[in-house]
């Protein structure tokens, strides 16, 4: 190693020595304080040095710096028994060391060591008060789908037409569990009112099937949140909507130029009816529950929705066999149940190659929209009963209505 990297390396030790030991000696009292800024930098400075010299003199290092640790320990047990100071003092000994052949890394993560180490208050709050027994027990029961079961399922489909794998089928489970979840958080941390609806629009350009399904858990739990919920839902699909434009504006311009008012008019109708949802919930402002109550999903709805989304895509593959190409457009719409994005890239690709006219492409985009609007308003119904399903049918009409005005006009 050449003096630039070795300087490069100490000097990003010395550094982030100096930043975890300035947060550790601002959070402790001086007499409860073993190791405070200059040992912080004194350490990662060694652990530096230790691996620049030889891997072997690091792991000595770093057992003198473990056995020194574990001897202040002993001494502040009785006033301090918590580990944390312990635990920094080690993690600046190890970034000091990687500094020594990956800077950028040692340093990124001594960021994120100092940030810990100063959101102690906000972090035992978090912890001990803001999150209840019950909003644990739906953490984990996410982080079980999500990081042990998904990475042990196969990605290869299992039906001959290669459209629905256990992979899949799974994210599509885990996804809708996950935006109960933000949305449940959001409500917690902005108000039914406008947690919802922020969770609602960004979840929509993930999937705004799963979000429809989330808040109409949400409107089943608390009836008092059925319009709040709608609204979010239909914000949902307004994020779902805009991301169906750039779909169709990717695969082929021609239809995106030939369609521009259908998508104009959609957007206007489905704003309109959103504006109402939430001015009708602000008045309605009094009526929301205390945040902390019900689950924030429910697994058993999040399965059957991703099985029928499975089921919708295992029908289009099978009458697209039977009629072939000229059955490709109503497969599509069938897709549209399931997903509406890979329909309208479907009938957006059909139209770029030339095996459908962009008049005729034109058409078949509304038709899709009708079909998702369909999928989701009797999703809607299942997942958070009539007055919820109503209202989000009625914001999906709206936007039907307005795309099919826009094409007549255009």
């Amino acid at each position: 190693m050449d003096w630039n990297q070795a300087s490069t390396a100490l000097f990003t030790a010395l550094g982030l020595g100096l930043m975890i030991g300035v947060v550790r000696e601002r959070a402790q009292p001086p007499h409860l304080l073993p190791a405070g800024t200059r040992t912080h930098a004194l350490v990662a400075l060694l652990g530096c040095t230790a691996w620049l010299l030889s891997p072997w003199v690091m792991v000595a290092v770093l057992l003198a710096v473990t056995a020194l640790t574990v001897i202040a320990y002993r001494a502040s047990v009785a006033e301090d028994p918590g580990l944390t100071g312990e635990i920094a003092l080690l993690m600046t000994c190890l970034l000091g060391g990687l500094a020594a052949h990956q800077a950028s890394l040692a340093a990124a993560l001594a960021v994120v060591v100092a940030i810990l180490l100063q959101a102690k208050a906000p972090l035992q709050k978090l912890s001990r008060e803001w999150i209840s027994e019950g909003e644990i027990q739906d953490i984990l029961m996410l982080a079980a789908p999500a990081l042990v079961v998904m990475p042990l399922l196969p990605e290869q489909p299992l039906d001959r037409w290669g459209v629905v794998s256990p992979m899949t089928v799974w994210k599509i489970v885990v996804l809708i569990m996950a935006v109960g979840m933000f949305g449940h958080f959001a409500q917690r941390l902005l108000g039914a009112r406008w947690g919802l609806a922020i969770a609602g629009f960004f979840a929509g350009f993930a999937s705004s099937t799963a979000a429809v399904t989330s808040m109409g858990q949400q409107a089943r739990n608390h009836s008092a949140l059925t319009i709040a919920s709608a609204a979010a839902a239909l914000l949902a699909n307004l994020a779902s909507l805009l991301l169906f434009v750039a779909v169709v504006a990717a695969a082929s311009p021609a239809l995106l130029q030939a369609s521009a008012a259908a998508f104009a008019g959609a957007v206007g109708g489905l704003l309109l009816v959103i504006a109402g949802l939430l001015a009708k919930a602000h008045s309605n402002g009094g009526l929301q529950p205390q945040a902390g109550h019900g689950k924030a999903f429910k697994i058993q709805q999040a399965l059957l929705i991703a099985g029928l989304i499975a089921g919708v895509s295992l029908l289009a593959a099978w009458l697209e066999e039977l009629f072939g190409h000229s059955g490709a457009l109503a497969a599509a719409i069938i897709v549209a149940l399931a997903e509406v994005h890979a329909a309208a890239a479907g009938v957006a690709q059909l139209a770029a190659i030339g095996k459908l006219p962009v008049q005729v492409a034109s058409i078949g985009i509304i038709a899709v929209l009708a079909a998702s609007c369909l999928s989701k308003g009797v999703i809607a119904c299942i997942a958070g009963g009539r007055r919820y399903g109503l209202l989000v049918g009625s914001g999906l009409l709206a936007m039907l209505a307005g795309a099919l005005i826009g094409l007549l006009l255009g």
